[in-house]
């Protein structure tokens, strides 16, 4: 596979995955302390990285879990922080600006901290009341916050009595690393046809439906607009008929992510439609994707997970056709703003 270490990536998602047992005892002595609401803070991406674990919440458990922008807490924080209130910060480097300022602020609050980061010694790692550190960059990072979100909440789920196979979905879970090098080998001949037809697109539309949406938004505003500086528009199937299809006509790129939970109804829907006005249609679906061992009940709950990995590949490739390195930046880090 082009520019992949499979050691590498095995150590990590293993890593991610290898918080399960700490993750779950440290959420049942939070929630016997009085621990009465989560919010996620993460800021840019790794912020959407939350949304299908939140999601998935909302669908098992009517315990209050949420998101908030760091940036907008610490002008005008959301009722209920306070020291009932679990905050969860993820974060990769461990030292984003608005998520330091946004520690420092909840410190004020009351609230409990618990950061989720890719490097230790850094003051989200050091500074949180609890903290997961695991070693990742940004090529395995969307897999890794996936996981380790994920079992956060379902330790919440576990821990109250709302789902009763965590032990089963954790076990199966432990399979993916090896599952998720096996599918991406598989989709690299396709990853590598699909970005030279894409190389020199200006514009695409990117949707999805639950827990594939966040990764549509993902992976057009983090990915193709600023790794790749190529414009795209991110919009939940959901929305796709209020606003978005008419600006599908021929030779519009549409991209369509597709996973495995109640919503994807609402994926079916933009297929129906975007082939009649377009011809540049490109479909990924989880459901196509070999995961043996792998449950219908967990297939639903990694969808993002499955097409993270699988549009690495695509990335992979994309930065070598453009040649344009995923680590280029105009204004990242680079001026003050």
């Amino acid at each position: 596979m082009l520019n992949f270490d499979k050691d590498r990536f095995l150590s990590i998602q293993g890593g991610a995955l290898g918080i399960a047992g700490e993750m779950r005892a440290l959420i049942r002595d939070l929630l016997a302390s009085g621990i009465e609401r989560v919010f996620f803070m993460g800021t840019g991406g790794v912020q959407l990285l939350t949304l299908p674990a939140i999601e998935l919440a909302g669908r098992y458990s009517t315990f209050p879990i949420g998101a908030q922008y760091p940036a907008q807490t610490v002008i005008a924080p959301p009722a209920g922080l306070n020291e009932k209130a679990l905050v969860v910060l993820p974060s990769l480097s461990g030292t984003t600006k608005e998520s330091v300022e946004l520690l420092e602020f909840l410190k004020g609050t009351g609230a409990k901290t618990l950061s989720l980061t890719g490097h230790a010694d850094t003051p989200l790692a050091r500074d949180a009341d609890h903290n997961f550190t695991n070693f990742a960059e940004d090529d395995t990072s969307s897999e890794m916050f996936y996981l380790q979100t994920l079992l956060l909440v379902l330790s919440i789920l576990d821990a109250r009595g709302e789902i009763g196979n965590y032990d089963a979905l954790v076990a199966e879970l432990q399979l993916l690393p090896g599952l998720l090098c096996d599918a991406k080998e598989a989709f690299e001949p396709e990853a590598a046809r699909l970005a030279e037809a894409i190389k020199d697109e200006p514009y695409h539309i990117f949707t999805g439906a639950g827990s594939a949406w966040p990764e549509a938004h993902y992976y057009g505003m983090c990915i193709l607009e600023e790794m790749q500086w190529i414009r795209t528009r991110p919009v939940h199937a959901a929305d796709f008929f209020h606003g978005t299809l008419e600006l599908v006509e021929p030779g519009v790129s549409v991209f369509l992510f597709k996973g495995e939970d109640p919503y994807r109804p609402l994926g079916d829907r933009v297929e129906k439609f975007a082939p009649r006005y377009t011809d540049k249609l490109r479909i990924l679906d989880t459901k196509v994707v070999n995961l043996p061992g792998i449950s219908d009940t967990t297939r639903s709950m990694i969808s993002p997970v499955v097409l993270a990995t699988l549009l690495e590949r695509l990335s992979a490739h994309l930065e070598v056709l453009r040649n344009h390195p995923l680590t280029t930046r105009r204004y990242y880090k680079r001026v003050e703003y």
